[in-house]
């Protein structure tokens, strides 16, 4: 096997496959990278065995086929601290060399056959939806899942696909983010007799990997595992075993409510302001609308205390609530600083729900006044 390559290209792509790639395991063929090359093109993958990456790299020279185990640590070493442009990759079974006009590296080589496969993008049957929006739809669920919980299936971000509309869900208990928007059928579009829970680590691995992705991706669902492939990328993730919550039962009544029009940049200010006091004891933070403003209260007991206030169209009847503002913050983080979005509470004891108009609504439960 032997290659000519763009170092800072190889690169990139050595670094995103390096995120799948386990620091520690009981396998030490799996602290590498696999580098397959074919006369038409070369393919670095990388797994856990639980999630799986395969990058594409069209644009290198193919002097011989074949493929080669390239340790992650060392390997990233030397492609990120030479200073040549063009490397020159070989391997003979038993040793690598990198080789540059001003640098040259030889590592021992372990056997590629040993290397798990990692599956590629194959079938017809599968779903397609912009990058832009998937990547957006992970960044609004992925925090609010709960890997620490003995209830595994919170550990992910459940996918529900109503015809042509995806549904993500991400919620650790105390809260919940829930983003929709529309997805194709492909074929049959088939999705999985079981629930389609994505682990979080598998979703924030997916969110990088789309990171400078504007066009379509696909998503294929099956039994225990998806497949998402954008231009260059395809990832393979096994789905977490377990029931999820009934989401649906979360949301209030919306009749009920009262709607209160606010825009995040603002909004995230004055909750920063009024968590600089709060402590692990008292964390909650008092909201109380009426009279065109909303004041936050907190009191940190031996912290002091804050009261700070923001002028609002709201001019109903007084209402509050108290809430976490960590949870609160996580939400207004997601969105534009300029987004506008509405508040409806119903009372004290019922949990807040925020909405933006392209899809997004997250529900925070309140917490005891005592």
């Amino acid at each position: 096997m032997k290659i000519q390559c763009d170092r800072e290209k190889l690169l990139r792509a050595f670094q995103m496959v390096a995120g799948v790639v386990p620091a520690r395991s009981p396998k030490p063929i799996l602290r590498n990278a696999k580098l397959d090359v074919s006369a038409d093109g070369a393919t670095l993958m990388g797994t856990d065995l639980e999630v799986g990456m395969r990058i594409d790299l069209p644009d290198l020279t193919v002097e011989a086929p074949g493929s080669v185990v390239l340790p992650i640590d060392r390997g990233g070493a030397i492609l990120r601290e030479a200073s040549d442009e063009k490397l020159s990759i070989e391997s003979d079974g038993k040793r690598i060399r990198i080789e540059g006009n001003q640098s040259k590296f030889q590592l021992p080589c372990e056997n590629p056959a040993e290397y798990p496969a990692v599956p590629g993008f194959e079938g017809e049957d599968y779903f397609e939806m912009a990058a832009p929006f998937f990547r957006g739809l992970i960044h609004r669920t992925v925090f609010a899942t709960d890997n620490e919980s003995t209830r595994y299936a919170l550990g992910g971000v459940l996918l529900e696909i109503e015809g042509e509309q995806i549904i993500g869900v991400g919620t650790d208990g105390r809260r919940l983010a829930r983003q929709m928007g529309p997805i194709k059928v492909i074929g049959k579009g088939k999705t999985s007799e079981t629930m389609t829970i994505v682990p979080t680590r598998a979703m924030q691995i997916l969110e990088r990997a789309l990171a400078e992705n504007q066009e379509d991706v696909r998503l294929a669902v099956r039994d225990n595992d998806i497949l998402v492939k954008s231009q260059k990328t395809t990832v393979f993730a096994r789905l977490v075993e377990g029931r999820f919550p009934n989401w649906r039962g979360v949301f209030p009544n919306a009749d009920e409510a009262v709607r209160i029009d606010l825009t995040a940049g603002p909004f995230y200010t004055a909750v920063r302001q009024a968590s600089i006091v709060i402590s692990e004891e008292r964390r909650g933070v008092e909201f109380a609308f009426g009279e065109g403003k909303v004041a936050l209260a907190s009191h940190g007991a031996e912290l002091g205390e804050a009261h700070i206030e923001l002028p609002t169209a709201y001019d109903g009847p007084d209402i509050s609530v108290k809430l976490d503002p960590r949870y609160v913050s996580d939400f207004l983080r997601v969105l534009e600083p300029d987004q506008a979005f509405v508040l409806e509470l119903r009372d004290k004891e019922t949990a807040a729900v925020c909405s933006t108009e392209d899809g997004y609504s997250y529900v925070i439960m309140p917490l005891a006044r005592n």
